[in-house]
């Protein structure tokens, strides 16, 4: 939990103090998506990987996906987060329409147990983290 408090921290202060400059002239800034579901399998077989189909919510048309932040928190314990990058330049209109987008996280089992999965799915009214949990046995 406290690396994920972290990583919010990081992410929050590289968005504030700094913006990068594209070469069309757009400035863009990180942002964490808040995960929908995640399409898990009833159990895992040790030495494969899977692709998890993980929904998650756009929400607005200068929002982009960039990727996964996975933080192993113990041998089995996983923390996900997705990343995307949102366009901040003021001469952008964007569509303010939330959409429900699909990206697949690939996941390579190489323990034997249970793996426990926690997906960032926003914050609550006390402004702490919420997650969607799944737990998956490996065969």
């Amino acid at each position: 939990m406290k690396k994920l408090i972290a990583l919010f921290a990081v992410i929050a202060m590289g968005s504030t103090l700094s913006s990068c400059d594209l070469d069309d002239g757009q400035n863009f800034q990180f942002t964490t998506l808040r995960v929908v579901e995640a399409q898990m399998p009833a159990f895992f077989e040790l030495n494969e990987i899977y692709d998890i189909e993980v929904t998650y919510q756009r929400p607005n048309g200068c929002t982009f996906f960039e990727g996964f932040d996975v933080v192993k928190t113990g041998d089995t314990d996983r923390d996900v987060v997705v990343v995307g990058t949102e366009i901040v330049d003021g001469d952008i209109a964007c569509t303010q329409a939330v959409e429900e987008v699909t990206a697949i996280l690939q996941f390579n089992v190489i323990f034997t147990g249970e793996y426990h999965f926690r997906f960032y799915s926003g914050n609550d009214n006390e402004d702490n983290a919420t997650y969607i949990e799944y737990t998956v046995p490996v065969n």
